[in-house]
């Protein structure tokens, strides 16, 4: 007969996430929406990329703000993978987050410009929720429960920089959230008996994880190292 004690612990599952999550109809609609903008976004870099006589678009809409716009979309688009297929989404948005700034550099000189750094900080946001919308609807609750709190503490610190601009709190409130869910999303798949079911299956690889989180943090928003642009400084 289970105690009071032990029936508070929440027993885990072997299974990650149902075949098919039914999301919640706002979740779908605001896929929706967020889709419409990114092509309305192409849409809009094409016309740049076409119409670059006197008196067509703009004079602002140059080959840069292509670029950045084609950027900006693709950033919206490609996280939309994450409901429906979340490892191959996951990793897409990821890599699409780290090469931004090389891709943006294809469109000509101009680079991402001076607001995207407050508009970098959104995006990731962004892909960030899609990645707990499908842990929310996650069966095991230790890895649902803790890939939440990682998130929620990530967004706090990412508030708390965009309203005091202290680099350093980047570096105190780490990105741990999307490590963890891509390491639960790809142990779903290779090594299910690796999912956590206890304290100590959750608190092993979170410190594991943690290790290079906190050096990759360090580099990027305490020293904030450059590496596109020390690459191309170096080798090109």
């Amino acid at each position: 007969m289970a105690t009071a004690e032990t029936a508070a612990i929440p027993v885990a599952t072997p299974q990650l996430a149902p075949e098919q999550p039914s999301y919640h109809p706002a979740v779908r609609w605001f896929a929706v929406l967020v889709a419409a903008v990114a092509v309305a976004l192409l849409v809009l870099s094409f016309l740049v990329a076409v119409d670059a006589r006197p008196g067509g678009l703009p004079e602002a809409l140059d080959a840069a703000t292509q670029g950045q716009l084609f950027v900006i979309a693709l950033r919206l688009l490609v996280p939309l993978l994450i409901l429906r297929w979340s490892l191959v989404g996951g990793i897409l948005a990821m890599l699409v987050d780290a090469t931004d700034v090389i891709v943006v550099e294809f469109f000509g000189p101009g680079g991402m410009g001076g607001h995207y750094s407050q508009l970098d900080k959104g995006l990731d946001s962004y892909y960030l929720a899609l990645e707990a919308v499908v842990a929310w609807y996650w069966l095991n609750p230790w890895a649902r429960w803790t890939a939440l709190a990682l998130f929620v503490y990530r967004l706090a610190g990412a508030v708390l920089f965009e309203a005091t601009q202290v680099r350093a709190l980047l570096f105190v409130f780490p990105n741990l959230f999307e490590n963890w869910w891509l390491y639960c999303v790809v142990v779903a798949r290779v090594r299910p008996r690796w999912l956590p079911t206890s304290w100590r299956s959750t608190m092993v690889p979170l410190l594991i994880l943690l290790v290079p989180k906190m050096g990759q943090e360090w580099l990027l928003h305490v020293a904030e190292a450059q590496p596109w642009s020390w690459f191309k400084d170096t080798f090109l």
